[in-house]
C-alpha cells in the first residue's frame, strides 16, 4: 500500500510527506462520468487504506457528474475529494488541459493521472508510488505494452489505431520517446516539481506525450497493468481526437505557428498562379502593355492572397474592424518583399557563391518566411498577443527580466519572480525622446535605423535599474536581441558590479583555469570542443567553463558563462558529434555560410554603408537563426564546472608553428583587443560611449583594472599552428607545466628532508 511505499524511506522523504500533507494527489479528468464516480472512489479508498491522499476531479461535464462528486465528499471524507468544474469557456486543451489544471492544484510531491472509467485500476496507485521511490524516478508510466500487461478494454480496431498512432509519434520523436513503451497511456505518476506547467500547451487526450517531449531529462520508469473494460458511460475517443493528436505532434515537432505557416505558403503558391493568369489575360486578351499588365496582376494576386489569408489562415481573428488597415499593410509588405528579392539573390550568388537557381529558391523561401513573420505579428498580431516573462539570475551578480526570450542566458533561467531586476527588457515601441538625466547627464538613449514597426529600434534608460524597450520584431530574433542589445549592457553592468565579461574561452584542468583568447572566427570553439571530446575519452581531466565569454573577478576567479556555441559543419566534423537531428544537420551548411567568417565579412561591409545594418541583421537571423548549440549537446556528458582559479593564458593564432612565451603586458593587450573585436557590429558603435560613460564615470579603465588584477601576472603562451592543431598542444603544455611544478615540489621536499637530516646529525 501507499503507506508501505514510504515506510523505511529516508528522513527527507518523510519530511516532504509531512510538509505536503498528502502522500499522493490523484487527478481524474472527467466528462459525463456520473455513473463511475462512486465505484472509482470506493476502489481508490480500498487501495490506499487510510493513507492521506487527495483526489482532484477536473470536470468538463454536461451531466450531473459535478453533483455526484460533491455528494461523494461525505461518504469518502478521508480521501479529501476536490472538484474543479470548468465552465465551457474555460475548457481549453480538452482532457490535457484538465490534467494541467489538476497538476496546478495538486499539493503532494507526486501526482497520478488516471481516467475516471475504471479502465485504469486504482490498485496500481501504491505500485506507481513505490516504483518512483525505489528508482528515484520523476515519471512512472503505467504501460499497456509490456509483456506482463493485459489489454481487454480496447477492441481490435482501436488497438490497431492506438499502435499506429504510437508508431507515428516515434517517427516524430525517436529520442524523446526512447525507453517509454506506451507514450499514449493516460495512466501515469509524475513528480509535479519536475515539470514547468507554463510550458505545457495541451491539445486533446495525450498529455503524457507533451510531458515527455517538453521534459526530455525526466528520470523514467514503467510498470505493467491490466487495461480493463469501461465500468459505465461511453468512450470519448473519436476521429476528431485523432486529428487533435496529429496536430499536437506537428506543433510539438515544428512549433505552434508551423501549420499556419504552411497555410500561408499555400496561399502564396496559389497567388503565383493567379498572378500568372491575370498577367496572361491582361496582356494577351485585353492587349494591355505588359508592364501595366504586371502591375495589374500584382494588385489582383495581392487581393487574392489577402482574401484567402483573412478567410483561411487567420479566420479565428479576422474581423471587419481594421480590414482596410490590414489590406494596406499587406500591400506594403508585398512591395517590400518584391524589392528585396534581387539583392538577396545577388548576395547569395555573387558574394556567397551559391548557384543562382538555389539562390532563387532560397530567396523565395526567405521572403515567404519573412512575409509570414510580418503578417503574423504586424498585420494579424497573433504571436505577440501574449507576452511571456523570462527571468535570469547570473551567479547572484546580475538579474535580468525580459519579455523576449534570451536563449544565451537560458542556463541562468529561474522560475521565481524577480521584483527588482538589474536589467529589465520590455517589448514595444520605445519613446523617441525621454528627458531623463542623472546629475545633469542624460541617462536615456534611443537608437533606430528603421522605425520599430518594421525594423530595429531600441531605447535604453539607466535609472535605478537598466530599462530596455526593444521593438516587437526583435522578440522574433532573440539572438540579435541578446547579442546586439543585452550583452553590451551586461558587459558594462558587470564592470559596475566589480566583474569583467571577457571575450575568451575558459577551460579547467582540475582546479586550474586557462583562458584561451583569439580573434573572432580563429577557431576557439572547435579547439575547445576537440579538447573536451578527447579528454572525455581520457578520463574527464578537462572541464568546460565558458566558450565565447567568461566572467572574471579581480581575485582571478573564472565564473562560467555557458552561452550556446556557434558552430559550423566543419566544427561538427571535428568533434564527430552524432547528437544533432537530421534536420539540424541538413540546414547547418546554409547557417554556416551565412553566419561564418564570409557571412560576417559581408555584414561588416554593410555596417560601413548607410544601409540599415541592424535591421538587415535582425531579419537575416529571424529567417536563418545562427547554429547555436550548448556544449552538452555537442559533447554529451561533458564535465562542467562553475568556477576555477586562473593559472595561465593561451593566445592561439593561425599560421606559423610553435609555442612562444608572451610577456604579461603584451598578452593583456592582445586580450583587450580581442574583447573589443567581439562588439564590432551595429548598433554598438552608437551605444558604447553612452554605455561606458553613464553617470559621468568612464567604465573602460575600471574594466581594464579588473582584468589586469585577475590576469595581468599570469604566464601566457602564444600557440601558432598552420594545421589548426591547438587542441592537442594545449593539454600537452598543461601536462608539462604540471609535471614541472610537481618536480619542483619534489626537489624542494628532498632538499628540506636533507636539511632536516643534516640538522639532526648535528
Amino acid at each position: 500500500m501507499i503507506t508501505e511505499a514510504i515506510t523505511g524511506k529516508n528522513i527527507n522523504t518523510l519530511d516532504r510527506l509531512r510538509n505536503n500533507t498528502f502522500a499522493l494527489s490523484v487527478i481524474v479528468p472527467t466528462r459525463n462520468e456520473a455513473g463511475n464516480i462512486e465505484m472509482l472512489l470506493t476502489s481508490i479508498q480500498k487501495a490506499v487504506k487510510g493513507t492521506p491522499i487527495e483526489v482532484i476531479f477536473v470536470d468538463d461535464s454536461t451531466d450531473d457528474t459535478p453533483q455526484v462528486v460533491e455528494a461523494s465528499r461525505g461518504h469518502f471524507s478521508d480521501l479529501n475529494v476536490q472538484l474543479i468544474h470548468r465552465l465551457p469557456e474555460e475548457r481549453v486543451g480538452g482532457l490535457g488541459g484538465a490534467v494541467v489544471a489538476g497538476l496546478r492544484a495538486a499539493k503532494a510531491e507526486f501526482a497520478v493521472v488516471m481516467d475516471g472509467d475504471l479502465q485504469h485500476p486504482p490498485e496500481l496507485l501504491p505500485v506507481l508510488l513505490q516504483t518512483a521511490y525505489d528508482k528515484k524516478a520523476d515519471l512512472v508510466v503505467a504501460t499497456r505494452r509490456d509483456k506482463d500487461s493485459r489489454v481487454t478494454g480496447l477492441n481490435l480496431a482501436r488497438n490497431l489505431i492506438s499502435r499506429s498512432l504510437d508508431i507515428v509519434a516515434r517517427v516524430f520523436f525517436p529520442r524523446a520517446l526512447r525507453g517509454v513503451s506506451d507514450p499514449l497511456t493516460g495512466f501515469f505518476l509524475v513528480r509535479v516539481s519536475a515539470l514547468n506547467l507554463d510550458d505545457l500547451h495541451p491539445k486533446g487526450f495525450k498529455i503524457l506525450m507533451e510531458i515527455l517531449v517538453r521534459n526530455p531529462n525526466l528520470i523514467k520508469a514503467e510498470v505493467p497493468f491490466h487495461f480493463g473494460e469501461r465500468f459505465a458511460g461511453q468512450s470519448k475517443a473519436s476521429a476528431k481526437e485523432v486529428f487533435r493528436y496529429l496536430h499536437l505532434l506537428w506543433t510539438l515537432r515544428f512549433g505552434e505557428g508551423s501549420l499556419r505557416f504552411i497555410a500561408f505558403a499555400l496561399v502564396g503558391v496559389s497567388g503565383i498562379l493567379v498572378n500568372s493568369l491575370a498577367l496572361y489575360l491582361a496582356t494577351d486578351k485585353l492587349k494591355i502593355y505588359y508592364l501595366i499588365s504586371a502591375a495589374i496582376a500584382t494588385v489582383v494576386s495581392t487581393l487574392w492572397n489577402f482574401g484567402l489569408t483573412e478567410a483561411w489562415v487567420y479566420r479565428t481573428v479576422s474581423q471587419a474592424d481594421g480590414r482596410m488597415r490590414r489590406l494596406g499593410l499587406f500591400f506594403v509588405m508585398n512591395l517590400i518583399a518584391l524589392a528585396l528579392r534581387s539583392p538577396v539573390i545577388f548576395a547569395l550568388t555573387s558574394l556567397l557563391g551559391l548557384n543562382y537557381v538555389i539562390s532563387n529558391l532560397i530567396s523565395l523561401g526567405i521572403l515567404t518566411i519573412l512575409r509570414f513573420l510580418l503578417a503574423d505579428n504586424m498585420i494579424w498580431g497573433q504571436s505577440m498577443a501574449a507576452k511571456k516573462i523570462f527571468s535570469y539570475d547570473i551567479h547572484g551578480i546580475i538579474t535580468v527580466v525580459s519579455e523576449g526570450l534570451l536563449p544565451e542566458l537560458e542556463p541562468f533561467r529561474v522560475d521565481t519572480d524577480i521584483v527588482q531586476p538589474t536589467i529589465r527588457v520590455r517589448i514595444g515601441l520605445p519613446p523617441k525622446n525621454k528627458p531623463v538625466a542623472v546629475n545633469g547627464i542624460p541617462s536615456y538613449l534611443h537608437y533606430q535605423d528603421v522605425p520599430g514597426h518594421v525594423g530595429f529600434e531600441v531605447g535604453i534608460d539607466f535609472g535605478d535599474q537598466v530599462d530596455v524597450v526593444a521593438s516587437p520584431l526583435l522578440a522574433l530574433s532573440p539572438h540579435v536581441l541578446y547579442t546586439n542589445v543585452v550583452e553590451p549592457i551586461l558587459r558594462w553592468t558587470f564592470v559596475k558590479k566589480g566583474y569583467a565579461l571577457v571575450h575568451g574561452a575558459t577551460i579547467a584542468f582540475g582546479n586550474d583555469a586557462y583562458m584561451i583568447t583569439a580573434l573572432t572566427d580563429t577557431g576557439k570553439t572547435t579547439t575547445l570542443l576537440k579538447i573536451l571530446s578527447h579528454q572525455r575519452r581520457d578520463g574527464d581531466r578537462a572541464a568546460f567553463i565558458s566558450d565565447d565569454m567568461t566572467i572574471v573577478s579581480p581575485d582571478g576567479t573564472a565564473l562560467t558563462y555557458p552561452k550556446p556555441m556557434t558552430i559550423s559543419h566543419h566544427t561538427l566534423r571535428a568533434v564527430n558529434a552524432q547528437t544533432l537531428r537530421f534536420s539540424q544537420k541538413l540546414i547547418l551548411p546554409i547557417q554556416s555560410r551565412i553566419h561564418s567568417r564570409s557571412g560576417r565579412k559581408i555584414a561588416g561591409v554593410i555596417s560601413k554603408t548607410k544601409l540599415p545594418a541592424a535591421t538587415i541583421n535582425m531579419y537575416v537571423q529571424m529567417v536563418v537563426p545562427p547554429p547555436k548549440y550548448y556544449v552538452q549537446t555537442l559533447v554529451p556528458k561533458v564535465k562542467r564546472v562553475s568556477k576555477a582559479n586562473f593559472v595561465g593564458m593561451f593566445i592561439i593564432e593561425r599560421g606559423g608553428e610553435g609555442n612562444t612565451p608572451v610577456e604579461s603586458a603584451e598578452a593583456l593587450e592582445v586580450l583587450l583587443k580581442n574583447c573589443e573585436d567581439a562588439y564590432g557590429f551595429p548598433p554598438y558603435e552608437n551605444l558604447k560611449e553612452f554605455l561606458f560613460c553613464t553617470g559621468g564615470i568612464d567604465l573602460r579603465e575600471k574594466e581594464h583594472e579588473i582584468i589586469r588584477q585577475a590576469l595581468g601576472n599570469l604566464p601566457a603562451v602564444k600557440i601558432s599552428s598552420k594545421n589548426l592543431e591547438w587542441w592537442c598542444r594545449i593539454p600537452t603544455y598543461v601536462d608539462a607545466r604540471v609535471a614541472k611544478d610537481c618536480a619542483c615540489d619534489s626537489n624542494r621536499s628532498t632538499q628540506s628532508a636533507q636539511l632536516e637530516t643534516v640538522g639532526a646529525g648535528r
